[in-house]
């Protein structure tokens, strides 16, 4: 069985503020499933996947909402983000905030990774669920792509608007349509092959309003990120070995081109020398462990998307496409325009 990992306390509260204003009862729900000690506790807390999920399957039955996820990211805050959203709050832009997200998104739990994907004149914010219920997973897409939108909107104290959102659910009924419409205010295309917000470029330069959260906590942002780091090196999955620990964190800091050893040994509380020592314990280098995660994010790229292989290249943090194109036929033994147009016959 898979394992769900965790979500914080943040997150279940986000789905409950939505429970009290719909007024659905959740008392019995959440004592079905131990989780009334749970929600005392501070935003940081964590329950199981299982557990969130199991409520969430729960909370669709009662309130019989086909809109539930969008309705329910009405109630996004800060808070809901765990100290992500304090980082988000602490950033220059937009784009700073932005980059933040596949770094630190476990702090607000294991629900789903995301993918960055730039081009030369915007970027795409590309949202996989992790989770198993055929129930929860589509309400749960629209509850992160919808809370991101009204999030951003709130930070940068404007109505910012995507370009284009894409989205893997078949189209839905009028009335949830027109809901959609109210909440990204932009063309929605549904049946596509991933979940994702495309943004203009020129909106990652959009400046954050007050930095109030940060100054409370007596933290620059650089402070709140060693916070976060430490947090991070703390949750491990069941069975998870130290080099796919290491692997995970690799694939987060690619989405911003690059993934520094010196960043992910901090992130594990050690020196380099050390994080290199750990992993020959489970026989692969820091080397090879970058190199699977860029294989990987390459051949995403050239089968689920349109971007040319110099932008593919930059993607991965690559100096120029020739680097790129050496390393993908050491990989593949084709080269990543003969591996594409195999994957698409």
């Amino acid at each position: 069985m898979k394992h769900l990992g965790f979500a914080s306390i943040a997150a279940l509260k986000q789905y409950l503020r939505y429970a009290e204003a719909k007024k659905l009862e959740t008392r019995f729900l959440l004592q079905k499933l131990g989780l009334v000690q749970n929600i005392q506790q501070s935003d940081e807390g964590r329950i199981t996947g299982e557990q969130f999920q199991a409520f969430l399957e729960g909370l669709i039955e009662i309130a019989n909402d086909p809109s539930l996820g969008l309705s329910s990211a009405l109630y996004v805050q800060t808070h809901s983000y765990s100290l992500l959203g304090t980082i988000a709050e602490s950033s220059k832009t937009i784009g700073d905030a932005i980059e933040r997200i596949p770094l630190f998104e476990r702090l607000v739990g294991d629900m789903g990774t995301t993918q960055i994907e730039r081009s030369s004149d915007a970027i795409s914010l590309t949202w996989q669920c992790n989770y198993t219920s055929p129930e929860v997973v589509p309400h749960m897409i629209d509850n992160v792509l919808a809370s991101w939108t009204l999030y951003a909107r709130w930070l940068t104290n404007s109505r910012t608007r995507a370009r284009k959102v894409y989205l893997q659910r078949n189209a839905p009924n009028a009335d949830v349509l027109a809901q959609y419409q109210r909440v990204f205010e932009c063309p929605v295309l549904f049946g596509q092959t991933r979940n994702s917000i495309e943004l203009n470029n020129k909106h990652l330069e959009l400046p954050l309003r007050s930095k109030h959260n940060s100054k409370n906590l007596g933290m620059d942002g650089q402070a709140l990120e060693g916070k976060a780091r430490t947090e991070l090196s703390r949750l491990h999955l069941e069975g998870e070995s130290f080099s796919e620990q290491v692997l995970r964190s690799i694939r987060a800091h690619l989405q911003l081109g690059i993934a520094s050893k010196e960043l992910i040994a901090q992130e594990f509380s050690m020196s380099e020398r050390n994080l290199q020592r750990h992993l020959a314990r489970d026989s692969v280098s820091y080397r090879a462990l970058v190199d699977a995660a860029r294989e990987e994010r390459a051949m995403n790229f050239l089968t689920q998307t349109q971007l040319s292989t110099t932008e593919i290249a930059h993607n991965l943090g690559y100096q120029d496409e020739r680097c790129f194109f050496r390393s993908f036929k050491r990989w593949t033994k084709q080269t990543p325009i003969q591996y594409r147009q195999s994957r698409n016959c």
